[in-house]
């Protein structure tokens, strides 16, 4: 007998639940709603837009895989949520959105060939990601000021390009479509793109597969604004570096302005190439740090005050003291207390504030460090640790030692040409490695158990 849509996403959910500890499926999956279930798209109802953007971006392989299975390939998502708190739901379009993501299907992400009028593209930006938003401080303030001079003057080429780097969840793509959103509101007719490197990455691959490489460079080279973000992926991939290397010089001969974001930066960048690299340092390379105490106060005040939430005094500064990583995380802790007080009809207060961060954060208690990781990884797999740094390809040693790239680059300041320097492999081989491994998490129960037994002991 055929299930009903509600039946089919009841099967969703308890397939989730068997994928993800009970902590993460009670805070990031339970509280989903199927609103509908219409031609082969399933509407789904979220708390918030960062809400939805935190799910696509930690489990978004595992949505992919658990609703093909059971939907059928081809399957969209068509996501509902409140922008401002008390105002009417805002849809957000699987298919041909910027703020959303295909399931069945990668080639049905929005696709920038297609024009909305003769002269006019879909610039891919997310109106949240504006200057209003971003949060100033220490540890952006240089490239804050660079941002807003390109978007109030955007002809002046003085900062181009624009390479902006730093570790993951500082900013960077909120910056880099903010400078875009600039743009477009001091030049409405300007053709500008927000992009990710893998996104162009696919796009250049199908087209080379069509034989439309052609068209592909051209439409990049008829761009006013080109922003491409986490360009560290284009590690590894000749063929795309060196399209991307005529479409950026085409570019800035013709005095369009380009702007690029990193995890690291241009003198990390192992395996891309050397032109390409000397290109990236032409006009100015920003550096964005982790925030600052004051910063994550402020950052947590406006969350709250947007989500329309008083937040106490005591539950903030515990907050900032204790979850210092990122933006990101800072805001995935506010959105797991306002999860865990309405689930619980109970006041976000500093005893739901230290058990959320304690489940989500682990914070350490004391500091970890390479040796550590590797004679705890080592011990746990049952090799020795000489063996994780030969040229063993072996399938226990080699997951071991992704394991401990993995460790070193979740639980130390390490960047990962460090790591990799110390198993005397490549920053791309450590990239590939913390990737495989995030993946991996992301689907596999014993691999997640694994992972929880060598950090309780290595974390107390």
């Amino acid at each position: 007998m055929e299930l009903t849509p509600q039946e089919k996403w009841e099967k969703c959910l308890r397939l989730f639940r068997d994928n993800l500890s009970q902590e993460l499926y009670e805070t990031w999956f339970k509280p989903i709603a199927m609103v509908s279930y219409t031609d082969n798209v399933v509407h789904l109802a979220v708390p918030s837009p960062f809400y939805k953007e935190h799910i696509e971006s930690n489990f978004l392989d595992l949505m992919r895989k658990v609703l093909r299975h059971v939907y059928g390939i081809g399957v969209d998502i068509k996501y509902h949520y409140q922008i401002v708190k008390g105002q009417q739901d805002t849809d957000v379009a699987v298919a041909g959105s910027s703020t959303s993501t295909a399931v069945g299907n990668r080639n049905n992400a929005a696709n920038p060939f297609v024009a909305k009028g003769d002269d006019e593209i879909d610039s891919q930006l997310n109106p949240r990601y504006n200057f209003n938003n971003f949060c100033t401080g220490e540890c952006n303030r240089l490239a804050d000021t660079i941002g807003r001079a390109i978007a109030k003057h955007p002809s002046r080429q003085t900062y181009n390009p624009l390479f902006v780097f730093g570790p993951p969840g500082v900013g960077k793509t909120h910056l880099a479509q903010a400078i875009g959103i600039g743009i477009k509101e001091t030049s409405p007719r300007s053709r500008v793109l927000y992009v990710t490197a893998r996104l162009f990455e696919s796009q250049y691959t199908a087209a080379n597969a069509r034989g439309k490489i052609n068209d592909f460079i051209a439409f990049y080279q008829g761009i006013d604004t080109l922003i491409i973000d986490d360009i560290q992926d284009f590690i590894g991939k000749p063929g795309t570096q060196r399209t991307f290397f005529h479409i950026f010089n085409h570019l800035h001969l013709n005095s369009k302005q380009l702007i690029m974001t990193s995890d690291v930066r241009p003198s990390e960048m192992d395996n891309m190439e050397e032109r390409l690299l000397s290109r990236f340092k032409w006009g100015m390379t920003c550096e964005l740090f982790r925030p600052d105490y004051e910063m994550r106060v402020k950052v947590l005040t406006r969350k709250a005050q947007q989500e329309g939430v008083d937040l106490s005094e005591d539950v903030i500064n515990y907050i900032a003291e204790n979850v210092t990583n990122s933006f990101r995380e800072l805001e995935g802790i506010m959105v797991s207390l306002l999860t865990h007080a309405t689930v619980q009809n109970c006041p976000i207060n500093l005893e739901l504030a230290e058990k959320v961060i304690a489940n989500s954060v682990k914070i350490r208690r004391h500091s970890v460090n390479f040796e550590m990781i590797a004679d705890q990884v080592s011990a746990f797999y049952n090799i020795s640790v000489d063996e994780l740094f030969t040229r063993s390809r072996k399938r226990e040693i080699n997951d071991a030692r992704q394991m401990v790239m993995y460790m070193t680059k979740k639980h130390t300041t390490l960047p990962l040409t460090a790591i990799g320097a110390r198993l005397s492999r490549s920053h791309a081989t450590v990239l590939h490695a913390v990737n495989n491994i995030e993946n991996r998490l992301a689907t596999e129960a014993k691999l997640r158990a694994e992972l929880s037994e060598i950090e309780s002991v290595l974390i107390k």
